[in-house]
């Protein structure tokens, strides 16, 4: 036997002890145990903006009574999909409503891309009012195209927020992420001697579209949720660009409390969209809005989404900041 094996063999090796104070709370004066993180049953915002209202005020108020209640202190309209003659009445009666909650900005549309020439900004448009609510220009974007990128640069120039409804296809391939980010980068052009300051709403990709029958196991490898992850850190690198967390484009209506088995199956699948937007974006970046973005066919009630989108973000782990910022922070400032 070698003899430098015996002097290996010196027994079992002495393991250093932790002190007793590390198994110690810390003595914080009014408990004797540690701290946990907010139970997400009490995590609620103090205030509620609505980013995205679709339909009539009446309407909204109605579904918002029952979760939003009286924290909602202002709504965002959305008036996407009619033509410019409608917008101009449906503005003229929001300005003279004297009853209801506070519209504190719309969403107009911009474009008529069913017109032909070039793009000249609508009448609502041309020239900025002081009174009336905030409006913000937007579009359903499909693919990129020149007039739309015109007229949402003009935008941006005269100072505008504007929104951005992302309807191409950015869950089969990637081509329809590799599309909003060409016209992002058109809109950022560093060449173009005129800069803007204004931000920008993208619509319609937290959560993005999604397969319900795909199983969350498989999704966690699938090509469309490692897409999502990696554009979604490349849209964040444009400083002025916000996300808009919408009710999701999966084909059915947000389950009700009266489904929890649902509910629990799509908070689940919520959390793992919410968690790349919130590396990439931050809690400043993100704001809440209750209806499903435009040219969706799926109904959401307003409650039925508010309470299962607080849940999912209060399941995170957060703070009361980042739930106030999320749900109405955020927006006041977007909007003031």
């Amino acid at each position: 036997m070698s003899p430098s094996v015996g002097a290996r063999r010196k027994g079992a090796k002495v393991l250093p002890k932790l002190p007793l104070s590390a198994f110690t709370p810390p003595n914080t004066g009014t408990s004797d145990s540690f701290p946990g993180p907010p139970s997400p049953s009490t995590l609620q915002p103090e205030e509620i903006v609505d980013v995205y209202a679709a339909g009539d005020l009446s309407q909204w108020k109605q579904e918002a009574a029952r979760g939003i209640g009286q924290k909602g202190k202002g709504v965002v309209l959305s008036l996407l999909g009619k033509g410019f003659a409608e917008v101009e009445k449906e503005l003229e009666s929001i300005k003279s409503a004297a009853e209801g909650p506070s519209v504190i900005a719309v969403l107009v549309p911009i474009v008529d891309l069913s017109s032909e020439g070039a793009f000249i900004p609508p009448s609502y448009l041309a020239s900025k009012s002081a009174s009336g609510p905030v409006l913000v220009p937007s579009v359903v974007f499909l693919k990129s195209e020149q007039k739309v990128k015109k007229a949402l640069h003009w935008a941006l120039l005269e100072g505008y927020t504007i929104n951005i409804d992302v309807q191409c296809d950015i869950r089969a391939t990637e081509g329809g992420w590799d599309a909003l980010e060409d016209l992002l980068a058109s809109l950022e052009d560093p060449t173009n001697p005129k800069k803007h300051n204004a931000n920008i709403i993208v619509s319609n990709i937290l959560p993005p579209p999604d397969d319900l029958s795909l199983p969350i196991v498989k999704l966690l490898t699938h090509p469309s949720y490692r897409n999502y992850q990696a554009h979604t850190a490349a849209l964040s690198l444009y400083a002025n660009v916000f996300v808009s967390y919408l009710p999701p484009a999966w084909g059915v209506p947000t389950p009700p409390q009266s489904a929890p088995k649902d509910r629990t199956e799509w908070k689940k699948r919520i959390k793992m969209y919410i968690s790349p937007a919130v590396e990439a974006f931050g809690f400043q970046r993100i704001v809440f809005g209750s209806s499903p973005s435009a040219a969706i066919q799926a109904s959401s009630n307003v409650s039925d989404w508010y309470e299962l989108a607080r849940e999912s973000f209060a399941e995170l782990g957060i703070e009361q900041d980042a739930i106030d910022a999320v749900f109405a922070g955020n927006a006041k400032r977007l909007f003031s």
